[in-house]
């Protein structure tokens, strides 16, 4: 069943896939070298690789650090910055990106697209790393520290390594996401092959060229998961007997306390109060609140919900056949899943539309049709979230219910679900938050006379009109706090049953 459910979900992954090779090939040979060799072509390349690079290693070490502080220490409000670190998310990076080169107009370069792209997305570390370290048996670096280890050296030799798979995937996550951006770097010029590619769709209308850049993304994307498979080997990393873990006793920083908090708060800053101030001066020249907000609201609630319950929904068996039945097929079906994403919104969407006109005309603009992007566009972010619960479960303890007469139904609601809640919650909360703020996909796709936030704000200010786009970032905003506090405080609800 898994692996029906499995293959079905590959197969609507490839849709895109399929889409990108049968424009590409159709152009021949001949004009597809000639085309590569362009000096355009390396300069895309050098452009991505440097941002892909710089971005991950800074959401790394951005993720892991505020990942450490606030489940691992006793950092004061600890429970307050484990929602609001997240709130970056809820942030389009476009408006991030035009929030801070409006205040500053020479921000540009890679060292601003490392900026901006590092403080929208380091949470896609962050969550799957504090997710991971709720779950880690403390008892292991006891042991460690009893054995004459240093804190530091326990760190990097005991808690490291059980981190590697969150760590990995939240990496993986940041790459395929710069690949596919686009908003954030083209309002400060900042050029990929994403932006190339939108270029050519919407100003001269190169379906040929926009094509065969897609196909080099897709190129750039089978090098990242190759090399995230090759870090992460096939090493065990879930212990035996983890669902009966003590809890690590939270580090004392002492008079680090408040210079920590400090750095979190400044964090904060740059990533949510930069774009929070530009807002508001936009916000101030407005004439107030537009009354298709409040459709705009119900639109991106309702899709948003939807989409994040079905992408979790589908990451479910993928995520089980990734770690439990390990194998070229289940590698085949999870590694479609990451190529899709990197793929950007805009191409995803045409081959969805193409795939619906060809085989089942009834989709065409439908909301069916919008949740099926965001469930090509997003499992990978389900995916993280999933295979750190399952990594840290041992199969011994399926296995020992089973011998007990336990069925399969029951192992599910009473053994497997409450260690595997967090993971439920966290990537319901990472899909949710990923789909409130998705502009290109929706754009393309959302049946006619359907607006949400993201759809609304890019429209009035790619005309322009940042006043009246004011009100919709700033609901997108407001509505990510405390929905992802929610979220979470309810996953340690159900990991305390």
């Amino acid at each position: 069943m898994a692996y029906a459910a499995g293959l079905a979900i590959g197969l609507v992954g490839l849709l895109p896939i399929l889409f990108v090779a049968e424009a590409t090939v159709s152009v021949g040979w001949t004009q597809i070298g000639s085309f590569l060799l362009r000096d355009r072509i390396g300069q895309l390349l050098t452009n991505t690789a440097a941002l892909v690079v710089t971005c991950v290693m800074g959401c790394v070490v951005l993720g892991l650090a505020a990942a450490w502080l606030v489940e691992r220490t006793d950092l004061p409000g600890r429970r307050i910055w484990a929602a609001v670190l997240v709130a970056p998310l809820a942030v389009p990076a476009f408006v991030n990106s035009y929030a801070w080169s409006s205040q500053w107009p020479r921000f540009e370069g890679l060292p601003a697209a490392t900026v901006i792209t590092v403080l929208s997305y380091y949470p896609f570390v962050y969550l799957p790393v504090a997710g991971a370290l709720r779950g880690l048996n403390g008892s292991l670096e006891e042991c460690a520290l009893t054995l004459g280890r240093n804190r530091l050296r326990c760190f990097f030799d005991v808690v490291i390594p059980q981190l590697r798979v969150p760590l990995l995937g939240g990496a993986l996550l940041v790459g395929l996401h710069i690949l596919a951006e686009f908003g954030a770097l083209q309002m400060i010029g900042y050029e990929t092959f994403t932006t190339a590619i939108l270029v050519q769709y919407q100003s001269t209308f190169n379906g040929t060229a926009a094509t065969m850049l897609s196909g080099v993304l897709l190129l750039c994307c089978l090098l990242l998961l190759s090399g995230e498979v090759a870090v992460r080997g096939r090493a065990r990393y879930s212990p035996i007997g983890s669902g009966a873990s003590r809890p690590a006793a939270p580090a004392r920083l002492g008079l680090g306390r408040w210079p920590a908090v400090s750095a979190v708060a400044l964090l904060l800053v740059l990533a949510v109060g930069v774009p929070v101030v530009g807002i508001a001066r936009w916000w101030s020249h407005g004439s107030g609140l537009s009354p298709e907000l409040g459709a705009a609201l119900l639109n991106t609630l309702r899709l948003s919900a939807m989409g994040a319950l079905a992408t979790v929904v589908a990451a479910l068996p993928v995520a089980w056949l990734a770690v439990r039945r390990r194998g070229p097929l289940s590698t085949a079906i999870e590694r479609c899943a990451y190529l899709t994403s990197s793929l950007p919104g805009v191409v995803v969407a045409l081959a969805l539309v193409t795939a619906s006109v060809r085989l089942l005309p009834a989709a065409y603009q439908t909301s069916a049709l919008v949740l099926a992007g965001y469930v090509i566009l997003f499992l990978p972010r389900a995916l993280v979230c999933l295979r750190s619960v399952f990594g840290q479960i041992g199969p011994e303890l399926d296995e020992v219910a089973r011998t007990l007469g336990a069925s399969s139904v029951k192992r599910f609601s009473r053994l497997t679900f409450p260690l595997i809640a967090p993971g439920l919650t966290a990537g319901v909360a990472f899909v949710f938050l990923a789909a409130s703020t998705e502009l290109t996909a929706t754009l393309l796709l959302a049946p006619t006379g359907t607006v949400t936030l993201a759809t609304q704000f890019w429209s009035h200010s790619d005309s322009l009109d940042y006043a009246a786009a004011a009100p919709y970032a700033a609901t997108m905003i407001v509505l990510a706090a405390p929905l992802t506090y929610l979220l979470l405080h309810q996953s340690r609800v159900v990991r305390g049953r």
